[in-house]
């Protein structure tokens, strides 16, 4: 066994490995699992630093394929999808997860110019790369029947499919949680009904009322015959002084 193939097999494993592992470690900040526990700045570093690994081990693993003389790959072939020969479609799966995972990845470093919404836009290819590399790995790899590797494959594949379903739960959460449209409390509608009665419209009186009203009529009635007696009072007083008056 050549060093060149042992390279191959072991840089395409790794470059499989990173690039799940930078697809999985941007779910994972996505979908809040780590909270404010760590800071934003150094969850987007790794993320960042895993996505750029995959693409070290995936020119590795070109160098090594263009190399080797087994199957005397050229550079077109090994950059052009649909240019080799030899198992086609794995091999043009395996081009466009490169390229893929090389826009993804320097993406990071146009954010500013291109914006927040493109740059999502970008990332989603991520699970395009992911999947062609997936494929490439199984149809062209030769340990796809070793355990370990069948079980990396499938382990990749479930966690994905899982951290992507909490991801929409989170983002559905919070716009399931806002109600469309809010009933108005009872209070409040008491109120708006009161303000909106019509004002010709005939009112009960309470008890409470009624005795009000009938102890404010009592008490003018009251203060109007105090004034009654006074007035009398005052007239009588002055008839007897002018009696007095004529007397004299």
């Amino acid at each position: 066994m050549s060093l060149t193939w042992i390279l191959i097999r072991g840089s395409g494993i790794a470059a499989f490995a990173m690039l799940a592992g930078a697809v999985i470690w941007g779910l994972m900040i996505s979908s809040k699992v780590f909270g404010r526990a760590v800071k934003a700045k150094g969850l987007q570093w790794i993320h960042e630093s895993i996505g750029l690994a995959a693409v070290l081990a995936t020119v590795i693993h070109l160098i090594a394929l263009v190399a080797d003389e087994f199957i005397d790959f050229t550079w077109v072939e090994v950059l052009v999808p649909g240019a080799s020969d030899w198992e086609p479609l794995a091999v043009a799966l395996g081009v466009v997860a490169f390229w893929t995972s090389v826009v993804v990845s320097f993406s990071f470093y146009i954010k500013k110019w291109i914006g927040q919404n493109a740059w999502r836009t970008i990332h989603f290819l991520s699970y395009g790369a992911l999947l062609a590399a997936l494929i490439h790995g199984v149809m062209a790899g030769t340990d796809t029947t070793n355990p370990l590797v069948a079980s990396m494959y499938i382990g990749v594949l479930v966690v994905v499919v899982l951290m992507t379903a909490i991801r929409f739960a989170a983002a559905m959460g919070p716009a399931a949680r806002t109600p469309t449209a809010r009933s108005p409390e009872p209070a409040a509608a008491q109120a708006e009904a009161a303000t909106t009665e019509p004002a010709n419209e005939p009112r009960t009186v309470t008890a409470a009322e009624r005795a009000k009203a009938l102890a404010a009529r009592s008490a003018a009635a009251r203060a109007a015959a105090t004034g009654q007696r006074a007035s009398n009072g005052a007239g009588s007083t002055k008839v007897e002084s002018a009696e007095v008056s004529a007397e004299a």
